[in-house]
């Protein structure tokens, strides 16, 4: 390991490259479930949405665990163990997950894949912003959550062909594994094969400067007790909330809903496809604009105010075609893409010594909150029973407003961070 005095300018560099291709596979992993979820409930035996639910949970309470000892070990042990450590762990996960026999097996295997999950967009994060300048740090997690979410489409391209992608693999290899194992297997492999690509990769100076004076890190305690500090971080997650109620219940559950609205033909792999290639060009567009206005609260609002306007669309459609409602999802896409300058801020807003814990849980407790938004979703959807001609749209609406105020509440109360200096250290 080697380490770095410099701040490095150039977007493109080695450590961009690892971290954007880890993402990749990290929103590959992270998405699959949703896309092979029927296919490979029905291959053990079962089906239904409590069970897929049941699952889904349990990989983002994994995730909201992990992101707390992620990010913890970030700090007391350096951002470099933490990205290589994740890699490894829900790699070894998703393709155990191809052997699964039982339902309590395949929840299990989400639980390790979802704590893996959650450490390396984290880790990724904190070293740019830490080893790059600040007028071009910007540049380099955008190009990292820009290509990451193209995961996504690839997770739903293999899931979608799985059969396709099965009987090629196994022709050349002598396997018989079905669609949806093979899926499983694609994105662990690809996580392997990226820990061997770690030349020329180093840790923070920051990091490694604030371990020589010893100084307390990776005190998530701390941190809670110092009033400030924890508002602020309370702040960075609520502005989080409206992506993952978008992705967590708008696309998710959206064969549903869109029977509802009485469009037809749509497909959940169709849907997160078209989602994350809107997401992936829209966290580009954002982080050009947070370069151009050298602001990333201002676009942030922006982003905001477009999601929640398209929302209203998605749920009281112009059209009934399922040309219009993929459209829709491409559009949702793009205006949740801050995701970026979200994770971004929230990095840029704390010190050198909790800055990986709190890079870590944050994104993490967004994404660990679309437990009780789609609870919230579930219950207000079954309160309503057959009191109303359409209580999906009804909870899916209300549930939406309720994320965008806190959203709003959280972005009003934060102070812009693109020209924050990140050598230094909270008194904790």
């Amino acid at each position: 390991m080697s380490t770095n005095s410099k701040n490095i300018q150039n977007p493109f560099n080695a450590l961009v490259i690892l971290a954007a291709l880890g993402y990749f596979v990290d929103i590959y992993d992270l998405i699959l479930f949703n896309v092979v979820k029927k296919e490979s409930l029905s291959a053990l035996g079962l089906s239904g949405e409590s069970n897929e639910m049941f699952l889904f949970n349990c990989q983002m309470a994994g995730m909201l665990y992990g992101g707390i000892l992620w990010g913890i070990l970030g700090d007391k042990k350096g951002r470099l163990s933490v990205l290589f450590g994740s890699i490894l762990m829900y790699s070894l996960a998703n393709i155990s997950n191809a052997f699964v026999q039982t339902l309590d097996s395949y929840a299990f295997v989400r639980f390790i894949a979802g704590l893996g999950l959650a450490g390396e967009l984290g880790a990724g994060i904190t070293l740019v912003v830490e080893t790059m300048s600040i007028k071009h740090r910007g540049y380099g997690t955008m190009l990292i959550v820009t290509f990451g979410a193209l995961g996504a489409v690839f997770a739903s391209l293999v899931g979608h062909e799985g059969t396709v992608v099965a009987a090629f693999l196994n022709g050349h290899l002598g396997s018989s594994f079905v669609g949806w194992q093979m899926a499983y297997l694609v994105g662990g492999s690809l996580g392997l094969i990226l820990l061997a690509l770690r030349i020329g990769i180093f840790e923070s100076l920051m990091y490694l400067q604030t371990k020589k004076e010893g100084i307390r890190t990776g005190d998530l305690v701390g941190l809670f007790k110092n009033k400030k500090l924890r508002l602020k971080y309370f702040y960075c997650i609520l502005i989080g909330l409206p992506v993952w109620f978008i992705v967590g219940i708008l696309i998710a559950f959206c064969v549903p809903i869109s029977e509802e609205l009485g469009i037809a033909d749509v497909n959940t792999a169709s849907a997160i496809m078209y989602t994350y290639v809107g997401l992936s060009g829209g966290d580009l567009v954002s982080g050009f604009l947070s370069q151009y206005f050298r602001s990333r609260k201002r676009v942030i609002i922006y982003f905001l105010i477009s999601s929640f306007l398209l929302t209203t669309f998605y749920l009281f459609p112009l059209s009934t075609s399922t040309d219009w409602f993929y459209w829709m999802c491409l559009l949702l896409g793009a205006a949740t893409g801050y995701w970026a300058l979200f994770v971004t801020m929230t990095s840029e807003s704390f010190g050198t010594n909790i800055r990986s814990t709190v890079t870590n849980t944050v994104p993490n407790f967004v994404r660990g909150a679309v437990i009780p938004l789609t609870l919230f979703y579930k219950t207000l959807f079954a309160a309503m029973g057959d009191t109303t001609n359409h209580p999906r749209i009804v909870a899916a609406g209300i549930v939406g407003v309720t994320a965008f105020a806190l959203a709003w509440w959280g972005i009003s109360r934060l102070s812009d961070s693109f020209h924050e200096d990140l050598n230094y250290s909270e008194v904790l």
